[in-house]
């Protein structure tokens, strides 16, 4: 009998006020109307006449919020989900702020994912039929170089559909600016207001032939010689151990086609892919969250290197802009962490740093490794901290280089995100694991692992150790107490965590004004510890979360074993964590 206001629902919970059951069913019923989907039309409907109003309310809770990386979300029906509607309505809000501050070329690219090309058709019937021009890959593409394209193609703004890591249930939609790196504010508030202003999707105007409308056009394979011309002016000198045994998995991604190309061109000929996730698909079958740090999405690729006696395991996420490195040791394989990945590249890029007229630059996100500012030092290089997401690690480098403090030479996020040079305007997985392989073959050069090479900055610059806590709150009730958390800690700090006392503190929700922009006004608290310790902790952006992020240095004298003061300031850190969290209330 459908969902009728008042009465008790399937989900056992009693119904919400009559007027917001009508409210929602009257958003549901209005958006049916606007959708010009037959299917998510069928399929808002039957959650409408199914009664289950719990489900109907989650799809029609609000919009997807369009901010600083565009759109993700689950694919279905409703307001509340990735559809063709929200990509139509998204895409025509673009499409307005682009005609109204710098009209121009867009470049459109999308991933591998099974609602991926209905978006991207979708995305460039609405462009050409607001009389924009659009550069569009024609088959699945790594988002590095969806960056690079609007770059050397003079973009006004690049698209790429993409959820990058998440589960194959979702999609997304990610936004580049005229400079070629992800908008940050104003321009999210912006885009995010023109698309309010957009009305129902179905009165969209759309092209009915967009891949053959005028000014659109496919984007050549001349454009990946481009880029694969730039890669080798990264890595400069760099000698490939042609040997080396290479195992690569790119999580049923995008990857291979790229990666496969990058390494022959760099010299490497070992390279063996993971033959159950080497071709695109978007269902992920053989893991279910196909990012790279989750525990066991490399067991396939482990098990493989086990059988050819590999060297190294790379792997880059679905979208190709994250990298993650393993490696043997003492019969088993290693994870190493976006931390200890970001710090050896970084000191590799800078030892074999080629143009002495210009100070490199390094730039991190804050929540990653203080260890990078100490090989910075070492090296002469300038150094600096932003904000998560490369979108502020490339609009500080842009604006540092332009005001003649050096030249961007690298940067990294914690999270698997590293851009080696000046190519790509975003986090690279291939560049980065071509890269990492030089940096490999240096090592078996110099007769020595990647892991001694690790030991080496340890003993230089102190065993810096990262750890994490996420606390999830998920409902009303949860946000509520993460906000809590964070009002506590913009009130008070603790006088000390774990018997470490806390030096200083800063709340970066307020001062924004005494900084550069790419550490502006956001609800991020910092600890400084004793000891050389840090804590940082904030409410996730995407997810019901609190997240305390812990880094420590421990000394490393000559005889001790790394493994046994790694596994002691671990443990340390994990303390430090849990006392913040119970400072916080949130245990």
């Amino acid at each position: 009998m459908g969902i009728v206001p008042g009465e008790r629902h399937k989900s056992g919970k009693y119904a919400m006020a009559m007027t917001t059951i009508n409210e929602i069913l009257d958003a549901a019923i209005a958006w049916i109307a606007g959708d010009p989907d037959p299917v998510t039309r069928k399929e808002l409907q039957a959650v409408i006449d199914s009664g289950d109003f719990d489900d109907l309310a989650d799809r029609m809770h609000g919009t997807l919020e369009f901010g600083t990386a565009g759109l993700r979300g689950i694919v279905g029906a409703g307001s509340n989900r990735m559809n063709r509607a929200v990509i139509i309505r998204a895409t025509r809000g673009v499409a307005d702020h682009v005609l109204a501050k710098n009209p121009g070329l867009v470049v459109v690219g999308r991933d591998a994912r099974l609602s991926s090309p209905q978006f991207l058709e979708d995305t460039i019937a609405v462009l050409a039929a607001a009389g924009i021009p659009v550069r569009y890959f024609d088959a699945p593409v790594a988002t590095p170089i969806v960056a690079y394209a609007a770059r050397v193609l003079g973009a006004q703004a690049g698209i790429i559909i993409t959820a990058s890591h998440n589960p194959a249930d979702y999609n997304g939609y990610k936004v580049y600016a005229p400079n070629a790196v992800q908008i940050v504010p104003p321009t999210d508030t912006e885009i995010a207001e023109s698309i309010d202003r957009v009305g129902p999707a179905v009165e969209v105007p759309r092209h009915d032939d967009p891949f053959h409308a005028h000014g659109v056009g496919r984007i050549s394979d001349d454009l990946l010689d481009r880029y694969l011309t730039d890669l080798e002016e990264v890595r400069g000198d760099a000698q490939a151990e042609q040997e080396l045994r290479i195992v690569y998995t790119p999580m049923h991604g995008v990857g291979w086609r790229f990666f496969e190309e990058a390494m022959r061109r760099a010299g490497y000929r070992r390279v063996t892919p993971v033959p159950e996730q080497v071709e695109p698909d978007g269902r992920f079958p053989t893991t279910h969250f196909p990012n790279p740090e989750e525990p066991g999405a490399l067991d396939l690729a482990i098990a493989l290197a086990e059988r050819t006696d590999a060297d190294i395991i790379l792997s880059n996420d679905p979208d190709a802009d994250r990298l993650a490195v393993a490696l043997p040791s003492d019969g088993t394989w290693i994870g190493l962490s976006g931390n200890q990945i970001g710090c050896l590249l970084a000191d590799y890029v800078l030892e074999h740093w080629s143009e002495p007229d210009h100070r490199p630059m390094v730039i991190e996100s804050i929540v990653s490794s203080p260890m990078l500012a100490s090989i910075a030092q070492r090296h002469g290089a300038y150094f600096d901290q932003t904000l998560t997401g490369f979108k502020w690690i490339w609009n500080a480098a842009l604006d540092l280089e332009a005001a003649g403090t050096g030249r961007f030479a690298f940067g990294y996020e914690e999270a698997l995100g590293y851009s080696v040079g000046r190519a790509v305007r975003d986090k690279d997985g291939i560049s980065a694991g071509v890269v990492f392989a030089d940096l490999a073959s240096a090592c078996h050069a110099e007769g020595i692992t990647v892991l001694d090479r690790l030991e080496t900055l340890y003993r230089h610059h102190g065993l810096w150790v990262s750890t994490q806590k996420s606390i999830v709150r998920p409902g009303a009730e949860g946000i509520a107490e993460i906000d809590a958390a964070m009002a506590l800690l913009e009130e008070r700090v603790p006088d000390q965590l774990d018997g470490r006392t806390v030096l200083r503190a800063t709340d970066f929700h307020v001062g924004a004004d005494r900084r550069p922009r790419w550490l502006g006004a956001t609800p991020l608290v910092a600890l400084d510890l004793d000891g050389d310790a840090r804590v940082l902790i904030r409410p996730s952006g995407t997810e019901p979360k609190l997240k305390i992020y812990i880094d420590l240095r421990a000394h490393l004298g000559p005889d001790d074993s790394v493994m046994d003061v790694e596994q002691d300031a671990l443990e340390t850190a994990t303390r430090i964590a849990e006392a913040a969290a119970a400072f916080v209330g949130l245990t």
